[in-house]
Parts: structure tokens; sequence; C-alpha cells
């Protein structure tokens, strides 16, 4: 009930309205968004590489329903991959296909998408493409085979949510593929006509899906991150609950798969502790870092998957 009620307001404009008017909420907020600004996010990413930690670098925005903003956040993402070629910092970038204009017009997505791919490959960089609620899962994924096929394979990447009764499916045939995914559980409402409604069937779809990815990169040579911290191995484990990490740790010792095979990506913010603790085991570790002025969905859902998160905003919104 209260995470329905706090996706619902993550897309409502006059709750956005409100809360971005109180200073507190940025204050909260910040823990989990690096700044409004690429050289905020850049100082974020150099902090972590400096712990041993990769990342990858989000402009938030989403939901774009014009042309022009479509192209902006297009134009803001290409300016995101010159500057982490510029600070030579260990981070690819991850985007959302509605915001460079999926919701406007599936051609119009699919040109910004190639202008990012080309600039990233150019800079040997690596795009995760984000996967959002379930009307467009289709044309997402539709759009990221389509930039595989196009000779960006090496480019780019796909996130799949465990909440999904379609994932295990989906997983299957991107193993074959040889993609590189990022399995998360989800983060949208969805009917439960086509998604588990209950926390332990995800975290039971979540550790069946990482089995999955971890006998399909054995199947493919088992691809290590690359030395440059840009390229992520194929199986993308982001979750901050131990049990689904130890899940995963065990499973992939119990099959000889090696440390550097695996990734665990956190959000900004959460979990740092966990985090340096993966890193000093000697396994990858991501951080999705996102910055910029549209920060209020992104917050909102984070308070949505962990009550921790809202209890802490309201004591500090109480304190003043």
């Amino acid at each position: 009930m209260l995470r329905s009620l706090l996706i619902y307001l993550s897309k409502a404009g006059w709750a956005r309205r409100m809360v971005t008017r109180w200073n507190i909420a940025w204050r909260v907020a910040s823990r989990f968004v690096a700044g409004e600004t690429p050289e905020d996010a850049i100082r974020a990413i150099k902090a972590l590489n400096a712990k041993g930690i990769c990342a990858t670098l989000d402009h938030l925005g989403e939901n774009v329903t014009s042309a022009d903003g479509a192209r902006q956040a297009t134009d803001e993402i290409l300016h995101v991959l010159d500057e982490i070629d510029r600070a030579d910092v260990k981070s690819g970038i991850s985007i959302k296909l509605s915001q460079i204009g999926l919701l406007l017009d599936e051609s119009v997505c699919e040109a910004n998408l190639r202008r990012i791919v080309e600039r990233a490959k150019s800079q040997e960089n690596f795009v995760r493409i984000d996967m959002e609620d379930s009307p467009v899962t289709d044309m997402t994924l539709g759009l990221f085979r389509k930039m595989c096929a196009e000779g960006y394979a090496d480019t780019v990447g796909i996130v799949i949510q465990s909440y999904l009764f379609r994932s295990a499916d989906d997983t299957r045939q991107l193993m074959e593929e040889g993609a590189r995914v990022r399995l998360c559980k989800g983060a949208y409402k969805e009917p439960p006509e086509i998604a588990y409604p209950k926390k332990a069937d995800v975290d039971a779809s979540f550790d069946r899906l990482t089995e999955i990815m971890i006998d399909g990169a054995a199947r493919v040579g088992l691809p290590r991150i690359s030395e440059c911290g840009r390229f992520p191995p194929i199986p993308a484990i982001a979750s901050h609950d131990e049990a689904c990490i130890n899940y995963a740790k065990d499973y992939a010792e119990k099959v000889g798969f090696p440390k550097n095979a695996l990734e665990f990506q956190m959000l900004y913010g959460i979990r740092r502790d966990l985090q340096d603790r993966l890193a000093a085991e000697g396994y990858p570790v991501r951080v999705y870092v996102p910055y910029g002025t549209e920060w209020y969905p992104y917050f909102v859902r984070r308070l949505a998957e962990r009550p921790a998160n809202l209890w802490f905003f309201i004591s500090n919104l109480f304190r003043g």
C-alpha cells in the first residue's frame, strides 16, 4: 500500500511541485543524488574510483513528450560522455529511453539513441539502457537489439527486472545473444497479471535469474570487467539485499565462476559499507551515480523501495 502510494506520487505533478519547494527535500535527496551538474557527478565518481569502485553516470529525466525536450536530453547525455572522457574516470553511462523520445515517437528515440551509442563507441565507453515500466518493455528490448545488430553489441547493455513473469524467458534469450545484463528487482507499480506482487516471489525470481545469467556468461567465455573499468561483465547483480548478493556469490563459487566476471551494482548513497566490503573481497563493484535537476521522481522511488529511506526523510523534515 505504502509503496503503491509513493510510486503514484513519483509521477504526480502536484506532489512534485509541492515537495521540490521544500529545502529539506533536496537536502535529503542529495543523499541519493550526486548533484545538479555534470561536474558534481564527476567529483563523486572520482571519490568512488579512489576506493576501487566504478560508476555508471545517469543524467536524471524521463517521460519527455516533445522532440525538442528529447533532443536537449540527448545533447546533455553526449556532453556527459565528453566529460567522462575528459576526466578519464572509470564510468559508463545509464539512460532511459523515455528521456530521449520513446513516448513521443520510436523513430525519434532510435535516432537519438544512435547518436549516443556512436559517441560512446568512439570514446570506448559503455551505455546501459535502463528498463522502465512494462508498457515499453518490448520497445526497449527491440531498440537494444537493433543497436547490437548495427555493430554496437560491445557498447550497449540492458536491464531486466525480476518482478516480471516474462523475465526468465527474456534473460535466457539475452544470454544466448551474449548481452550484458543488469538484473534488478524493479521499481514500478505493475499489475498482478504480469508481475509478482509479493516480495518473497520477486526475491526467488531474482535468484533464479542470477543463476541463468551466471550460467549464460560461462557458456560464452566468462568476459571479465575491462581494465578501464567502463565495460562490465555479462552478469551485473544490482541489489542492496545481502541475501540476494550472498546467493549470487555462493552460486558463482559453486560453479567455479571467477570473481572478476561477476559485478555487483548499487545506488549512490545506499549501503556504502557493503560496496566497500564487496570491493575489498575482489568483486567488481559499480555505483549508479545520478545527477540533474529532475531528481524528484528518482528520489521518491528510492523512498518506495526502502521504508528506512522514508523514515529518514520524515525525521529530517520535522527537524526542519
